[in-house]
């Protein structure tokens, strides 16, 4: 609705000026649409980045109620809850639903909402292909699990021939998960694309490469690797397809193919698939970290070059799955070295936000409980994968519940702490309503206390010999314990989750306000209201550091007098 003052009429010479009147034009038609095909046709990031997560993290709850039977079945020796091929089944939904359904694309979901607000931008550079790739998403979730109304698939999330060839896995459902590769990847595909455009183009005025929020580098670095890998795996199921239906014999060792084919093209994709996992939540928690430390985060250039580095080494290490295979010793000591080298800059990280938080004047959110629990998770993860990059350890540990432990260490430390982190640091962003800081502290506690007796234990598993990939063992072999403790906790890891998504629930819409800024935040979202409106910024303010909020602030100070707090602290305990 529009108001215009306008003149009545021309005044007669003499005569008293008349009073403008206040006329209304209907400039917004009512509603035409119902608010549900809205979002189906909409092309806004900030819709698309919330259909992401809610999708991603319903597909997140389906691969753990999937995990919770398979610790169900181990949790005693000769179970017989599930079958053998009920168990393959489970692990080949598990895996693929957290890897394909939740972890990368959960990433994508934050990226799509963010890196518009975070660099100034009023959408991304191609909205409606943007639209595609949610859409394409979904479609491959649902090819994915309309297998479980005929025959899932059970060649594992990796599905090695010859066990996915069509001898061994003759039903539709293998078909399906090959489907599932191609429709996420091509997805992937496309928002990578959109992102490094977006990111290259649409910068705020003055935001240059050295003052990129650090969350954007890391999804810049993410698309980078999507677009590197992506192509290498879709020829690999392509390949895989046609052995199965046209007569080819790409992985078929009796018609002069190769298994370990299929092990390069698909680790070359797994491996850097591992770092597309985690770097972006190493962005969110370089966000998280500085915001409620009150500190600039400590070496920014560090952090940035950092991801750069580990995405080029990530490139380089996708032997390191192929232990057993035939291969020079100069070459098995080139990816040993390539797999330690690695950990030099994921080094640099952890000492850089731990130095950000020395001497911090701390505040206790519970994003900053997630970011600090990510530290002490992925290290342990960090440092068993040291030890799996020695070969001849490698070769002992490769096949037991010591890589299950060390790629959950690894996989939920970098990832799904960072994501709960980026839940509760975003969520007053996104809603425009805080989450219970109590609730939100209790479900940590749970979750870190539910993981760590998940999976700890599973080292020793290792370690005693059991094998991965088995559905049910002997008693006396002194794995029940272990298996029995792995299960509760299980259980207890998914009760803290479920307390979130409580969280969330209660707080959508009757949370306490939280206004455009509560935790007064270092980068250009918290610019805006909160939801931020359709197109973002009525007005794109010039940046001027890595920290444009804290110098907008300064200029607030300067223009009215008025001190503008560091924020938010009065509402938690300090350390």
């Amino acid at each position: 609705m529009s108001v215009i003052a306008e003149p009545a009429a021309r005044p007669v010479t003499g005569a008293p000026r008349p009073v403008p009147q206040v006329l209304t034009h209907d400039v917004a038609g009512p509603r035409t649409s119902k608010r549900w095909v809205e979002w189906i046709v909409t092309t806004d990031h900030k819709k698309i980045g919330i259909m992401y997560l809610v999708t991603t993290f319903v597909f997140f709850m389906l691969g753990g109620v999937e995990a919770l039977l398979m610790r169900i079945q181990l949790a005693e020796p000769s179970n017989t809850l599930l079958s053998g091929e009920r168990y393959n089944e489970l692990l080949t939904l598990h895996g693929t639903t957290m890897v394909f359904l939740f972890v990368v694309p959960v990433m994508a979901g934050f990226g799509n909402y963010f890196v518009p607000l975070m660099i100034g931008a009023r959408d991304m550079a191609f909205p409606r292909l943007n639209a595609l790739s949610y859409w394409l998403l979904l479609a491959g979730g649902i090819v994915f699990y309309a297998t479980l109304f005929y025959h899932p698939p059970e060649a594992g999330w990796w599905s090695y021939p010859p066990l996915s060839s069509i001898q061994y896995s003759p039903s539709g459902g293998q078909d399906a998960w090959i489907f599932l590769i191609h429709l996420t990847g091509i997805s992937s595909l496309l928002g990578a694309i959109n992102f490094y455009a977006t990111i290259v183009n649409m910068r705020a005025p003055g935001m240059t490469w050295g003052r990129l929020p650090l969350f954007i580098w890391a999804i810049l670095v993410y698309a980078v690797l999507l677009i590197i890998a992506l192509p290498v795996v879709a020829a690999a199921v392509t390949m895989l397809l046609t052995d199965r239906h046209f007569g080819t014999h790409w992985f078929d060792p009796t018609a002069h193919g190769s298994p370990i084919l299929w092990q390069h093209l698909f680790w070359f994709f797994g491996h850097p698939e591992v770092y597309i996992m985690v770097l972006p939540g190493f962005g969110i928690i370089s966000e998280v970290i500085p915001v409620f430390s009150r500190k600039p985060i400590f070496g920014y250039k560090a952090i940035a070059a950092s991801t750069v580095v580990i995405a080029f080494l990530a490139t380089l290490v996708w032997a390191h799955h192929m232990f057993a295979s035939p291969v020079p010793v100069v070459v098995l000591g080139f990816f040993m070295l390539s797999s330690f080298l690695i950990g030099v800059p994921t080094g640099v990280k952890i000492f850089n936000w731990i130095s950000t938080l020395w001497r911090g004047s701390i505040v206790m959110s519970t994003a900053l409980y997630y970011a600090v629990g990510m530290i002490a998770i992925f290290t342990v993860g960090g440092i068993t994968g040291i030890f799996l990059a020695v070969f001849p350890v490698d070769w002992q540990l490769n096949d037991t519940y010591f890589v299950v432990a060390h790629f959950h260490y690894t996989i939920f430390g970098g990832a799904i702490f960072p994501v709960l982190a980026g839940v509760y640091y975003w969520f007053p962003k996104m809603t425009g309503r805080l989450l219970n800081e109590r609730l939100g502290k209790v479900s940590f506690w749970v979750v870190f206390i539910g993981f760590n007796a998940t999976f700890l234990v599973q080292h020793a598993l290792g370690l005693s010999g059991m094998p991965r990939r088995i559905y049910t063992y002997q008693p006396g072999l002194g794995w029940s314990t272990y298996n029995l403790i792995s299960t509760i906790g299980a259980f207890i890891l998914a009760v803290g989750i479920l307390m979130t998504i409580v969280n969330v629930a209660m707080n959508y819409k009757t949370g306490p306000l939280a206004g455009p800024d509560p935790w007064k935040g270092n980068t250009l979202e918290w610019f805006v209201p909160s939801p931020p409106p359709v197109n973002n910024f009525d007005e794109i303010p010039r940046v001027r550091s890595v920290e444009p909020m804290r110098d907008i602030r300064r200029q607030i100070e300067r223009t009215t007098g008025v001190r503008q707090k560091t924020g938010g602290s009065e509402r938690f305990a300090r350390a």
